[in-house]
């Protein structure tokens, strides 16, 4: 096996990166089963690579491209949020891919990034070293695991206030919300109807807006 081979069957392909330890299963990324090294944030920014790559507890993972979907709602999202922040003199609001380094051994991209007024100082040319306050991931299917749990329990951990997951698939919204330690549902919606952000007072959105264009 050579490095960077992929072998396509009827519906489904695989790789194998032996430089980097990661396995691509079904499209989906996947920690090698025999990787031992953990990853930290020097080494993944040191990487000479253009794709996408994440740091979870030292495991490095690597994911698809978005797709349309994805990105529409996203920029969709985006669109309706950063108004807001900007008119109330919040904070900023950054869209992917933009690192988000939580200690050493773990980077994320999360799809929108909120860091208040009162935080700013932790954001740096390369990234967020640190906390912020609310993020959004969008749920892809090759992401649904790591966006629903994985995810989930790393912002718990590490003590993010607010916690958007997006699902245009089903064209549902839920607003997680941290206290003592764990994520409460605040509001969800599907397909129609309106959520709101306990952290950001006052914002709320009709998810029927997002996702017109399919």
């Amino acid at each position: 096996m050579r490095a960077n081979d992929v072998w396509r069957f009827p519906g489904a392909f695989c790789g194998w990166s032996p430089k980097i330890g990661v396995l691509f299963l079904n499209g989906m990324p996947e920690v090698a089963a025999q990787q031992s090294k953990r990853w930290t944030y020097e080494e993944y920014y040191r990487l000479d690579d253009d794709r996408r790559y994440e740091i979870i507890d030292g495991a490095l993972l690597m994911a698809p491209s978005p797709t349309d979907e994805h990105q529409d709602w996203a920029s969709e999202l985006h669109l309706l949020m950063a108004p807001f922040v900007r008119r109330n003199k919040l904070g900023r609001l950054f869209i992917a891919p933009f690192d988000l380094i939580l200690d050493e051994e773990n980077t994320v991209q999360p799809d929108l990034i909120f860091v208040s007024t009162s935080k700013l100082g932790i954001i740096q040319r390369r990234g967020i070293f640190g906390v912020p306050d609310l993020l959004v991931e969008i749920i892809s299917p090759s992401t649904v695991r790591r966006d629903r749990y994985e995810k989930k329990e790393l912002y718990a951990r590490f003590g993010v206030p607010e916690y958007w997951l997006v699902d245009p698939a089903n064209s549902a919204v839920e607003v997680l919300s941290l206290q003592s330690g764990a994520y409460h549902l605040h509001c969800s919606a599907e397909e129609k109807g309106i959520v709101s952000s306990r952290l950001l007072t006052g914002f709320s959105i009709e998810i029927s807006e997002l996702g017109k264009q399919h």
